[in-house]
């Protein structure tokens, strides 16, 4: 099997929560080649999607965690299977990456997650497609209606749709008089769509994140705890990990919202959830595979990778 993975600088990446380096040693594990490559290595002749490719080697070192050769340009659909693991920001350049990554899935690449997938699933938004799952939610960007939803609900949380790692998030309630000059700033004067969300006290329990392969939920979930002071969960706002086997309530939402993910080519998801309720659906590179096999003697990327490759033998 030829693997290509897209991702930000191997270089800057932190080994012992790579959710990425855990992909990459999984498929050195079964002998298959590796080629890594950045967003700006991509690119199109009329209708071939090409990319300057470099092989990799990656090993579990600190101090040197991979090799590079030098890279040569090479057709995309020479690769088997695609990793596209770039981080957000989801911007213009991510979405015209997926426009050439589109065009080595017609060509018989199987692109993880599915390029179509990847622009039509907003991570916020698309959880109101699964509205038994959900907490009281809301999007606008019209002050008054928020405000109305803000006065309903008394504690919500208010975030912006393109947002990651819990960046721009507030907790506002009808009665802080900051609740105006917060709307104004987050949606820039009702320029930019919002989403309102019922604030939900179990977050002291952590923000549960659920990772499915194709669909299907790996058993146990990181509850990422906030710290002291804090109403985020994010490991990226200091929250810390736990370990926790999924609830009878968890495994429903996973019923629901996976067979919709696989339809869509969504090999890789995941899900956040607080208390009883599906609060994301991240697609783009969800994280927290390490702190889970580390956790529970787990092997997350080796599961799909076996789901990659008989996707690959069944085409």
């Amino acid at each position: 099997m030829k693997l290509g993975i897209v991702m930000d600088p191997i270089s800057g990446i932190t080994i012992k929560k790579d959710s990425s380096f855990a992909m990459l040693l999984a498929a050195q594990k079964r002998g298959w080649d590796i080629h890594y490559m950045e967003q700006k290595d991509l690119f199109i002749n009329n209708d071939v999607p090409m990319a300057n490719l470099q092989s990799l080697k990656v090993e579990e070192n600190p101090e040197q965690w991979f090799t590079l050769s030098e890279a040569r340009t090479k057709d995309l659909s020479s690769l088997d299977i695609i990793l596209m693991r770039k981080d957000p920001p989801f911007d213009l350049e991510y979405i015209y990456s997926t426009y050439i990554l589109e065009h080595a899935e017609r060509l018989g690449s199987i692109v993880v997650n599915s390029p179509a997938a990847l622009r039509n699933v907003n991570e916020k938004f698309f959880i109101t497609h699964f509205p038994d799952c959900i907490a009281p939610t809301q999007v606008s960007r019209d002050m008054t209606v928020l405000i109305d939803f803000i006065a309903q609900h008394e504690n919500t949380i208010i975030k912006p749709l393109d947002g990651m790692g819990g960046q721009g998030i507030f907790r506002v309630s009808a009665s802080d008089p900051n609740t105006n000059v917060i709307l104004e700033t987050i949606t820039k004067n009702e320029t930019s769509y919002v989403m309102a969300q019922k604030y939900l006290p179990e977050i002291s329990a952590g923000d549960k994140r659920i990772l499915l392969i194709n669909g299907e939920p790996v058993p146990y979930a990181l509850a990422r705890i906030p710290g002291k002071g804090e109403f985020r969960g994010n490991l990226a706002r200091g929250g810390s990990g736990k370990g926790i086997e999924l609830s009878e309530r968890d495994r429903w939402i996973c019923q629901q919202v996976g067979p919709k993910l696989r339809e869509m080519g969504l090999f890789f998801v995941g899900l956040d959830v607080i208390g009883d309720y599906l609060t994301e659906i991240n697609v783009t590179s969800p994280t927290c595979i390490r702190e889970l096999d580390s956790l529970y003697n787990i092997d997350i990327s080796g599961q799909l990778m076996d789901v990659l490759e008989k996707h690959k033998q069944a085409q």
